[in-house]
């Protein structure tokens, strides 16, 4: 079978089925017409696919949602990654580099955990707006718009930030359409915890969100004073991330699960 006749399903930041959040993986020959990639995305209906095809001395990455193309996806990175090291396409010793529309991507497998190497989103502290409430139906802490197109809210505990019921047609229109809700972790096993809302992008709830983590990590090395950092992605399917500050650069580590590999007739 051609590689370009294979889609995989990966669950990504877990190791248990189910879990996580799931990505499509296609590993191409070449690159594919942007159409047929966001065909192919929708009808995979995740929340993201990655598209890999092959470049000089690194692989193109290009994601896309049902309803568009983004420019960094960490979940669909790691799935992306766990699919060449699984079937043997990069060698565990091999790092992988991915051309990205975010720039250059670097990942590298330590046993189970792959750790990918992502740039670090700007922080920009946000004057407080009743906007906030009339989306989300409750108050932040404090809000910072972060890299493309996020803002990030700070709640005063975990269990706002397990709550919290968005009005997701009303973020959808608003400058709260791409947001990640943030608070100390009531787990002692983990130093943050955080749930994503896309529906600007056509996403209501990301279960895990990789490149949300170019934002948290710098955010919460800065409120502990400490580079690594331990996070609890607490959706319905939760997820599990180790993430490292590395000057400009975040490391998020993770894990993951092929769930099917399907054979394409298009």
């Amino acid at each position: 079978m051609k590689t370009q006749q294979i889609i995989y399903q990966v669950d990504a930041f877990t190791t248990q089925p189910f879990k996580g959040n799931p990505a499509g993986v296609s590993i191409l020959d070449q690159e594919p017409d942007t159409v047929w990639m966001q065909n192919m995305a929708m009808e995979m209906n995740l929340s993201e696919t990655a598209f890999v095809f092959p470049g000089k001395n690194f692989m193109f990455i290009r994601f896309y949602t049902p309803e568009t193309e983004m420019k960094l996806c960490g979940h669909a990175t790691l799935s992306a990654s766990h699919i060449l090291y699984e079937t043997g396409k990069v060698k565990s010793n091999e790092e992988i580099r991915f051309s990205s529309k975010a720039g250059e991507l670097i990942v590298k497998k330590k046993g189970d955990w792959l750790t990918m190497n992502f740039p670090v989103y700007p922080l920009e502290k946000m004057e407080m707006t009743p906007e906030f409430k009339r989306v989300t139906g409750t108050e932040a802490q404090e809000l910072y718009t972060a890299g493309f197109g996020w803002t990030l809210a700070l709640m005063k505990n975990e269990a706002e930030v397990r709550n919290i019921k968005p009005h997701f047609s009303l973020m959808k229109s608003s400058v709260f359409g791409d947001l990640i809700v943030t608070a100390p972790s009531g787990d002692p096993a983990y130093d943050f915890c955080v749930r994503c809302f896309a529906p600007g992008v056509g996403i209501d709830e990301d279960p895990v969100t990789g490149s949300a983590h170019c934002a948290l990590t710098p955010f919460w090395s800065e409120k502990t004073g400490r580079t690594d950092l331990n996070s609890h992605q607490v959706s319905k399917r939760e997820g599990i991330l180790k993430v490292s500050l590395k000057g400009d650069r975040v490391e998020i580590s993770g894990q993951a699960k092929t769930i099917f590999k399907a054979e394409l007739f298009v």
